[in-house]
C-alpha cells in the first residue's frame, strides 16, 4: 500500500481553518483555501485538492470545480515568482495587446503560459484587468503597468533575467 505525501503544511492548514468561521459554509472557504496554497506553492497540485476537500468536508471534485473555473490557478507545475499577465480584453486588444504578448514571449524565449528557466517569470495572457483606459496593460505580480509599449515590456523582462 502506497501513501501519498502530504502537500499542505501545518501553517497552510491553520490558515485555511482560520477562514471557516468567517464564511457561511465550509464550501465558501474553497476559494480562499486555493489562494493560500497557490500563494505558498505557486500552484495547486492534485494532492492539495484532496487535502483541501478533507479539511472543508467536500468532495475533491467540488474543490476542482472551483479551481478549474479560474484561469489564475495552475495545477501542473509552479508558475514563476512573478506572473506577467498581458490583458487581452477588447480595449487592450485594440491597442496592441496581442502583439505585445507576442513581443514579450519572443524576447523571453517563451510561449504564453511558460516560465523562464530561472523560475522568475511566467508570461501569460489575462482576461480583463479592469484598466481599459490604460490599455494595453500588464499585471506584473500585484502591480498594474499601464500604457505598455515594447520598451516598457523590455524593461520588465530585463528585471527577471
Amino acid at each position: 500500500m502506497s501513501t501519498v505525501a502530504r502537500v499542505l503544511t501545518d501553517e497552510m492548514i491553520e490558515a485555511i481553518k482560520a477562514y471557516i468561521p468567517r464564511y457561511p459554509s465550509k464550501q465558501a472557504v474553497t476559494l480562499p483555501a486555493l489562494h493560500i496554497v497557490n500563494d505558498r506553492l505557486r500552484y495547486v497540485p492534485l494532492q492539495a485538492i484532496v487535502e483541501i476537500a478533507e479539511i472543508l468536508e467536500l468532495a475533491p471534485a467540488q474543490v476542482q470545480d472551483t479551481l478549474s473555473f479560474y484561469g489564475y490557478f495552475k495545477q501542473d507545475k509552479p508558475h514563476g515568482e512573478i506572473r506577467a499577465w498581458v490583458c487581452r480584453s477588447v480595449s487592450c486588444a485594440l491597442r496592441g495587446a496581442d502583439e505585445l504578448l507576442e513581443h514579450m514571449c519572443h524576447k523571453a524565449g517563451l510561449k504564453p503560459g511558460e516560465t523562464s528557466a530561472n523560475g522568475k517569470l511566467t508570461i501569460e495572457f489575462g482576461e480583463c484587468l479592469g484598466a481599459c483606459e490604460m490599455a494595453p496593460c500588464i499585471l506584473e505580480g500585484e502591480e498594474l503597468v499601464a500604457d505598455v509599449t515594447h520598451e516598457k515590456a523590455d524593461a520588465l523582462l530585463a528585471k527577471y533575467k
